[in-house]
């Protein structure tokens, strides 16, 4: 049986937005040190779930529980000390330099900061690869750039997982919507690799949604796919990411190929 003392779960959520049922009687257990890709068509209800998970969209029915404790029962400053965030679309009101953001990150930690702070941002820049940026000011990024700024605040807020420097924390967990979509080929790749070998080594539990099938196929642990405001399916990404699944929930008929030199599967349509 998993546990739920180290769980993140919702229980009966249903969330309305005026007549429109956006999601209904969801159930979902998700699990540290696992990479669970949210998968499903536009509209489908994926943000919205990882919304009522985060805390910044409002539920009308059920619960939402971390770690064994109701959401509404952990403080912002808790929370923030304990999860990070990437959303879609986040706007930086000031013209803050790509450092800045970052450091922004460690905003949760300022009564109990690390004893080496400045490095952690540095630690996190580095790994996403913008250290070149680091005085450059946001509004002239690219949207590549500026998404793999706010991946780098998010992991300076975990205090980078497996960097030989960080504390003997908690593994935190990682709630990313669509980090992928403003990314490079060689970066979408570096990312979901840093975010599976974190989930492994060191027990972070990441919640991601992605529009990539063959993204999730290759480095996600398990899949969720969600279809009109509903949990459609839960568990291993192959099974869920079936050919007969994809066709009925995108409409689109793919099949099977396999990488002759890594046995690894991939859809094609």
């Amino acid at each position: 049986m998993q546990n739920s003392a180290v769980a993140l779960e919702l229980e009966g959520v249903s969330v309305h937005a005026g007549p429109r049922v956006v999601l209904e009687n969801v159930h979902l257990r998700v699990l540290p040190g696992r990479l669970v890709a949210v998968l499903g068509p536009n509209g489908a209800g994926k943000s919205t779930l990882l919304g009522v998970f985060g805390g910044w969209v409002r539920h009308q029915q059920g619960q939402c529980r971390w770690e064994g404790k109701r959401l509404d029962e952990w403080s912002a400053a808790q929370l923030a000390c304990r999860r990070a965030v990437m959303l879609q679309h986040t706007h930086v009101a000031f013209d803050f330099t790509a450092e800045e953001v970052v450091r922004l990150g460690r905003y949760p930690h300022r009564h109990r900061p690390h004893p080496r702070e400045d490095s952690v941002a540095l630690e996190a820049m580095a790994q996403a690869d913008v250290m070149h940026l680091r005085d450059a000011p946001m509004g002239v990024l690219s949207g590549g750039e500026r998404a793999r700024v706010h991946w780098a605040r998010a992991w300076a807020q975990l205090e980078c997982p497996g960097w030989h420097e960080r504390r003997a924390l908690p593994a935190g967990w990682l709630l990313l919507d669509e980090p992928t979509a403003a990314l490079d080929l060689a970066h979408q790749h570096a990312l979901l690799a840093r975010l599976r070998h974190a989930c492994e080594a060191y027990g972070v539990g990441a919640l991601v949604v992605l529009h990539d099938l063959n993204l999730a196929l290759r480095y996600a642990h398990e899949a969720v796919l969600v279809h009109q405001g509903r949990v459609r399916a839960h568990g291993g990404v192959e099974t869920v990411l079936s050919p007969s699944e994809v066709a009925a929930v995108w409409g689109v008929q793919p099949r099977w190929l396999q990488d002759p030199a890594t046995a690894r599967m991939h859809l094609v349509i």
